[in-house]
């Protein structure tokens, strides 16, 4: 969500290369495309609403009444939500017991969506005291591992838990030092959206060029090389360095 979603489309063509087209929303939201395959969406925030600009992490669910029912369940906080989309679904914006933002949909998925580490242009992590309490609530929540058809299966590797679809990772979770009541966002628990781009260098230089912001603090778990940024709004990403594939 952005609050100049004009703004949002010139930074991001700009950094990561996108191209956009209006989603089935309405004129307040776009679809941004790399190379054809469909990243992200981007809507444009009510001007009355005093909540900061954010990326936010959507789950695919089949019921999101009943997932939101686990989600109060299991310690988490429903937000906002269910609220319908006709004809294309229901959301809900949600939070886990530690105060982890995210959002559950039911409905329709753009096709040609990808995430993940592998062919992917952007992958989620989750920021969290403690990953296996992470995955109890969201595999609980989610349904992860139950071996239905479009499931996930869960690995742990490193101290991480790895989110695995098809054998490729789509989502890690961390432990690490994380703070409720931070002052700085990258340092509360939170899911960050990764987007991958094949000059990290001259990513960077353009984010800081059009009005975007270096972030310290928010980079865990190795994966590379990558820098947290804020865009113009606010909102905190990450770029990571593709690594080319050796032969």
């Amino acid at each position: 969500m952005a609050r100049d979603l004009g703004g949002a489309e010139r930074f991001y063509g700009a950094v990561l290369g996108w191209t956009f087209r209006r989603g089935g929303f309405g004129r307040a939201f776009c679809v941004a495309e790399v190379d054809g395959v469909t990243v992200a969406g981007i809507g444009a925030m009510a001007a009355e609403l005093a909540v900061p600009a954010a990326w936010t992490v959507y789950f695919s669910v089949a019921d999101a009444d009943v997932a939101a029912a686990r989600i109060r369940e299991r310690g988490g906080t429903v937000g906002v939500g269910p609220v319908s989309f006709p004809p294309r679904g229901r959301a809900a914006l949600v939070a886990d017991p530690e105060g982890a933002s995210f959002g559950i949909w039911e409905g329709r998925a753009l096709s040609g969506w990808r995430v993940g580490e592998g062919g992917a242009p952007a992958w989620v992590e989750l920021h969290t005291r403690n990953a296996f309490d992470a995955a109890l609530f969201y595999g609980g929540v989610l349904e992860w591992g139950n071996g239905g058809e479009g499931g996930c299966e869960v690995w742990y590797e490193e101290d991480q838990v790895v989110l695995r679809q098809g054998g490729e990772p789509v989502a890690r979770l961390n432990s690490g030092p994380v703070e409720e009541a931070a002052r700085r966002p990258q340092l509360r628990p939170r899911w960050l959206v990764h987007f991958k781009v094949p000059d990290l260098e001259s990513a960077k230089a353009a984010a800081l060029e059009h009005g975007g912001s270096i972030a310290s603090g928010a980079e865990w778990g190795g994966h590379g090389q990558q820098v947290t940024l804020r865009d113009p709004d606010g909102g905190l990403f990450t770029l990571d360095q593709v690594v080319p594939d050796r032969a």
